[in-house]
């Protein structure tokens, strides 16, 4: 019986990753160098994914959601990230941060208000934590939220925030103690339109450039008393959380552009020849190609463990945090040797690798730098 089970969720695994491709290929390959070039954020693109089923794959269904598992939406993650990692990112940060935050901390009430419009795409998630001043040091935090009657006021900004403009709503992480004490943070849903809040800054970006990341301000913004999620001073603790499993998606967001840039130089280098033969026989690049599926298959399989435990309600810390260290390095590593393997080809906007080329480095940064991946593993481990 768990044998078929296993059988019947790799057989919907792959129903979603050729959906995907499938959606992907139709309605964003033709585009998405055009999005590349001038930063558009294709807004009305996650409607449709919404259509699909993808903007809410970890909710219930009772909330209009998919009620899939991590390895389903891992398994979108890359099929979209192969194509458009950009577009991969922005699903990503709608489902596993702002939308995700509120189904694991949001009581029942919350829930039903705002999780059925995430889930469908009619609404946009934001997530909220990192400060100009602060990013690893999120202790720190400068954005403060003061309770005055049955409303809470938040001042301040957050910056690199993924649909910082363009998102309908946005869980905010902000200081209600003191500086660098514990429990100094809560975590609040705050609505597009809410007077005081308002986009900033849009970031011009080496890569990703199709995924809007921008600040976010508060400007005396009052929100109702029953916006906070959890109670007063959970906000720290909430948000590490929810970074375990982003960091998870980071790592298929990683395996996706790897696994576009190594397929893309498998077929150069199978039909580019080079003193009378394919230059895949060669085996300066054979022994390169190699590397790349090996890497790419030890961070498939760290995914999965991460992903597994996740959805077996079981710690993730260390194992997220070791998928998303060595995917998103994987990712740097094998797009870069794919250019290489392109040549002068891959230097140039006419072939996929130098797009992967410049999206994969934000894998090694968003949701936790590589050492502040180190970080976690090595505590966790000489706990152990």
């Amino acid at each position: 019986m768990q044998t078929e089970t296993l059988i019947n969720r790799e057989e919907l695994i792959a129903e979603i990753t050729q959906s995907v491709t499938d959606f992907g290929d139709k309605h964003i390959r033709p585009h998405m160098m055009d999005w590349d070039d001038n930063q558009t954020f294709p807004r009305e693109l996650f409607k449709q994914l919404g259509d699909l089923g993808l903007m809410g794959m970890l909710v219930p269904e009772k909330y209009n959601g998919a009620g899939l598992g991590y390895r389903e939406y891992v398994a979108a993650i890359i099929a979209l990230s192969k194509i458009d990692s950009s577009i991969g990112l922005s699903l990503a940060a709608h489902n596993s941060l702002c939308t995700n935050h509120i189904l694991q901390f949001a009581n029942d009430e919350q829930k039903a208000k705002w999780l059925p419009k995430l889930a469908t795409g009619e609404w946009i998630g934001a997530w909220g934590l990192t400060e100009p001043n602060t990013g690893s040091d999120a202790g720190n935090m400068r954005t403060t939220a003061v309770l005055e009657g049955d409303e809470w006021v938040l001042n301040g900004a957050k910056n690199f925030i993924t649909h910082g403009i363009s998102g309908n709503v946005a869980v905010v992480v902000a200081r209600t103690g003191e500086p660098n004490t514990s429990g100094n943070a809560s975590a609040f849903v705050v609505e597009r339109g809410t007077p005081g809040f308002s986009g900033g800054k849009k970031e011009s970006k080496l890569g990703m450039r199709a995924s809007e990341t921008a600040e976010m301000i508060f400007d005396n913004c009052r929100i109702p008393k029953e916006n906070m999620l959890g109670n007063v001073g959970d906000g720290f603790r909430q948000a590490l959380a929810i970074l375990d499993g982003g960091r998870i998606s980071i790592s298929a967001l990683s395996i996706g552009i790897a696994e576009g840039a190594y397929e893309a130089a498998l077929n150069y280098a199978k039909e580019r020849e080079q003193f009378g033969k394919p230059i895949a026989s060669f085996q300066g690049i054979s022994f390169k190609l190699a590397d790349m599926a090996t890497e790419i298959d030890a961070a498939k399989l760290l995914t999965d463990r991460a992903s597994d435990l996740k959805d077996a309600g079981k710690k993730v810390s260390k194992e997220s945090a070791m998928s998303k260290y060595y995917a998103s390095e994987v990712a740097v590593r094998v797009a870069n040797d794919a250019v290489q393997i392109l040549g002068g080809y891959g230097y140039v906007k006419d072939f996929p690798v130098e797009k992967f080329y410049r999206d994969a480095k934000l894998c090694t940064i968003g949701e936790g730098t590589s050492e502040i991946q180190k970080v976690v593993i090595s505590r966790a481990i000489l706990k152990g």
